[in-house]
């Protein structure tokens, strides 16, 4: 049997050698550059995407990344949380809730009307809570002898923030309180909250405001 020739040794380094600078040769010849991708990168979508929803964000007009800011509460939202003091604050927090009132609901009252129904809304309030005073509103306490007895305790009632508004119109209006007290049970609470609602009666020469019978 005719055996196959052997392969010269030079051959097979010959081929090694230009195996070898062939390599070097593809690894050193630099790349061309491709085409810029025209398609949003993937975390430039999701921060536009998100600045999109946050309401009152001016980048969501644009399309650029909201600043961290956007995602603050406003003042107005906070307000109310804010600036109320704690329970059991005393007479030193009552400024707050007065104003915490007077954000929340803006005058919109001449202030002579408004005078008018701070001055009935308070009296209306400490007539209904501890009975002093009711003889003004017979129409509302009718007897007072046969009057329902006052749930409050006189020692210790405050109101603590009043506002007078309208009531949807011009005629009739609503008095807003805050205020504290202890009841028969001897328990002590502050800010509670009682509306005293009124209509306006004109006639000549003047005009006149009326509670309402609470409902």
């Amino acid at each position: 049997m005719t055996m196959p020739p052997a392969r010269s040794p030079h051959l097979l380094l010959i081929a090694t050698v230009v195996l070898a600078v062939a390599g070097v040769i593809l690894l050193t010849v630099p790349h061309a550059p491709s085409a810029p991708a025209t398609a949003t990168p993937r975390t430039a979508v999701s921060t536009s995407t998100a600045s999109a929803t946050l309401p009152g964000s001016r980048s969501s007009q644009t399309g650029a990344p909201a600043p961290a800011s956007v995602t603050a509460s406003t003042p107005a939202e906070t307000v109310g949380a804010s600036a109320l003091p704690p329970h059991g604050e005393g007479a030193a927090g009552d400024a707050a809730i007065q104003k915490s009132l007077e954000d929340a609901w803006p005058a919109d009252l001449a202030d002579a009307d408004a005078h008018k129904l701070l001055a009935a809304g308070r009296g209306l309030l400490r007539a209904d809570a501890t009975g002093i005073g009711r003889t003004t509103w017979p129409a509302l306490f009718r007897n007072p002898d046969q009057a329902i007895a006052p749930a409050f305790a006189t020692a210790g009632f405050r109101i603590q923030a009043a506002i007078a508004r309208s009531d949807g119109s011009p005629d009739k209006a609503v008095v807003h309180l805050v205020w504290a007290g202890t009841d028969r049970g001897g328990t002590y609470t502050d800010r509670r909250i009682t509306d005293w609602h009124f209509t306006r009666t004109t006639f000549k020469g003047g005009s006149t405001w009326t509670p309402q019978r609470p409902i």
